[in-house]
């Protein structure tokens, strides 16, 4: 740092010390006084002193906010030449994007950020040059993945945020919801259950906004197979389920207790 400006401090601070008594003084008057106009009068003298001393001292106020300024500019720049040349924070260039984070013999590895040329951004971890880890990938499109990455895919436990504003949080696998897993919607809807390519496959519960519930058999995500129906007011529909529709039949068990049988 340039000595100058503990020189330039001493100094203003000695050619003014006559003046920051007499404002001190001034001040102390302002204190012990009970009369509005000697106040007044005081507090005039003030200002007039303060500028005194800003108006004198104007230049060398600059010259140290302008070398502050100054060494501020060379010891940020030093910081990041020093990050720069000690870290292992590098970019890289690839016809998909641009890689910007750690990296290891030239492949990235550890955290780091790819931007595409396509419009998309992931965040996260990497190893050996893949995505691999915890992470978040977004979309062009405003869609976003967070969760665990395999081999540069989806693969663990994620959430899926959709532009409509539904998301899926589960298992993935192979980069697409596989293993039990729950879809919300928008209206309040929801499955929770097993998910297959995607799609809802399996066992699986659907809570319908109005308190209908669904629980039973589900493939390429429609009720198929063994299942029940939970009815709000309090019935319950059992049998067979084709094509998201109940078909056969049904043992339907009334809230009051009535066993009865309905053909589909």
């Amino acid at each position: 740092m340039d000595p100058n400006i503990f020189n330039l401090n001493n100094q203003i601070y000695s050619n003014n010390n006559d003046i920051l008594l007499e404002i001190i003084n001034e001040l102390n008057q302002i204190k012990n006084n009970s009369n509005d106009n000697l106040i007044i009068k005081n507090l005039a003298t003030v200002i007039n002193k303060l500028n005194l001393i800003i108006n004198e001292n104007k230049k060398n106020l600059e010259s140290i906010r302008n070398e502050i300024s100054s060494l501020y500019t060379r010891l940020n720049q030093k910081f990041e030449n020093n990050f720069n040349n000690n870290s292992n924070t590098k970019e890289l260039q690839f016809n998909a994007g641009k890689y910007v984070g750690q990296v290891a013999n030239g492949i990235a590895e550890g955290k780091g950020t790819f931007y595409f040329i396509n419009g998309d951004r992931y965040e996260g971890d990497y190893k050996c040059g893949k995505r691999e880890g915890k992470g978040i990938y977004y979309y062009k499109n405003g869609e976003r993945y967070k969760g665990d990455f395999v081999n540069g895919m989806s693969e663990g436990k994620g959430i899926y945020y959709y532009n409509n504003g539904t998301r899926y949080e589960g298992d993935y696998k192979n980069g697409i919801p596989e293993g039990k897993g729950i879809f919300y919607a928008t209206d309040g809807e929801r499955y929770e259950g097993d998910f297959r390519l995607s799609k809802r496959e399996g066992r699986g519960i659907y809570f319908y906004k109005n308190g209908n519930i669904y629980e039973g058999d589900w493939r390429n995500g429609l009720k198929e197979g063994r299942g029940i129906f939970y009815f709000n007011n309090g019935d319950r529909l059992m049998g067979d389920y084709a094509n998201n529709k109940a078909i056969g039949k049904h043992v339907r068990l009334t809230n009051n207790g009535e066993v009865k049988t309905e053909i589909y």
